[in-house]
């Protein structure tokens, strides 16, 4: 089951149906209250809605207060666009919650192929500097989490030890389902499970496991220069990358 960096989907205000239009702000006081040891996300005292109708209701006050703060900032008109936790949430809760192994073997997928496997053969500096930056990498995931990934040399692929994935597919069941949604999301976006691993674990932060992901990207440009609407593009998925990584560290609490 293919889970997007981040779902489209919104939550809506239950009894308020999805249309076309654009939804106006309805509430004006936005709060967090416990609920049956999760916490809920409160407007004017009622808890939103998820696509599916469930309640938004996370596991640590921190998400809650992530989610919270995004429903305070709308303006005159709800803005999906604006809410990316409460899209991570709403995806934790309506879909990840109900295939938890179909997302654990995509993440696996991703590892068989992980992008800190397929160093550069050239140019020489290029080379030089992903084995450099991400070899400490490899070697964190198999001191760490015991996945031991082999690098290929070109871009033949190379197959990867079974038991490396399963490692990787059981890192991935071992997580709350918010935390695997996060993972889920942050693995295709740095085209690493490695990467996305240290990230989720605290050992590497968002924006410098993005930088690390797109050495190719940013060695060319250093050469041929930018546009600025690459340049926004890679501002954006940064953003995402910090955000996801901000996700995590909420949900320890």
């Amino acid at each position: 089951m293919h889970i997007p960096p981040l779902d489209p989907n919104v939550a809506a205000r239950k009894g308020f149906r999805e249309s076309e239009e654009r939804l106006k702000r309805f509430w004006k006081a936005v709060e967090v209250r416990p609920d049956e040891g999760s916490w809920a996300v409160m407007l004017d005292g009622r808890t939103p809605k998820t696509p599916a109708g469930a309640p938004v209701a996370l596991p640590t006050p921190a998400a809650a207060r992530m989610v919270a703060d995004e429903w305070a900032a709308q303006g005159e008109f709800l803005d999906p666009a604006t809410m990316p936790a409460q899209r991570l949430a709403a995806t934790a809760i309506d879909r990840v919650s109900r295939a938890r192994e179909a997302v654990a073997e995509e993440i696996a997928a991703y590892a068989g192929s992980d992008a800190l496997c397929y160093p550069a053969e050239t140019p020489r500096g290029l080379a030089e500097q992903q084995a450099r930056d991400w070899t400490p990498w490899l070697d964190w995931a198999g001191r760490e989490l015991g996945v031991r990934l082999e690098p290929s040399s070109g871009i033949i692929h190379r197959a990867q030890d079974p038991v490396a994935l399963a490692r990787v597919r059981e890192q991935a069941l071992a997580l709350d389902d918010f935390a695997l949604t996060g993972l889920a999301a942050l693995t295709p976006l740095l085209g690493s499970a490695v990467l996305a691993l240290a990230v989720q674990r605290g050992a590497l932060d968002g924006a410098a496991a993005f930088d690390l992901s797109r050495l190719d990207e940013a060695f060319q440009e250093s050469r041929w220069g930018v546009d600025a609407e690459a340049a926004e593009r890679t501002a954006a998925r940064r953003a995402e990358a910090v955000l996801i990584d901000r996700w995590f560290r909420a949900l320890e609490g």
